[in-house]
């Protein structure tokens, strides 16, 4: 984590004329950050899923399969397991925006670059 915190710092003082701090490894760097915003991704998927399922649960009668307890578990394994194939697929692209964020494209040209814009105001 403080290796992501020296190269966002470095990234900033480059901006501002300042001596930039390189990372260990640019490559270990840019690993790392995809990881984590994978990681924070599937965090988010994963209590986008929750949040419904339990307005899901709220709305279902006391006998349905959904308020039952082993039900209730095996429903939340599942969203996990979803919520890490999205995220691994990117399906969101919210790792993809925070690794652009992170990653300046100039440094590390595989990322996606950004499409064209469908509208403009000239």
């Amino acid at each position: 984590m403080n290796e992501l915190r020296l190269h966002t710092e470095a990234h900033a003082a480059s901006a501002s004329g300042e001596p930039a701090i390189a990372p260990a490894s640019d490559a270990d760097y840019v690993a790392k950050v995809r990881g984590a915003a994978e990681k924070f991704e599937a965090f988010f998927i994963a209590h986008l899923l929750r949040q419904m399922r339990e307005s899901t649960r709220a709305m279902a009668g006391e006998e349905s399969v959904l308020n039952s307890r082993s039900g209730q578990e095996m429903l939340d394994m599942a969203d996990v397991a979803l919520a890490d194939s999205l995220a691994s697929q990117r399906a969101f692209g919210i790792a993809d925006l925070i690794v652009r964020q992170l990653v300046p494209a100039a440094t590390h040209p595989t990322l996606k670059t950004s499409a064209p814009p469908v509208a403009s105001s000239d």
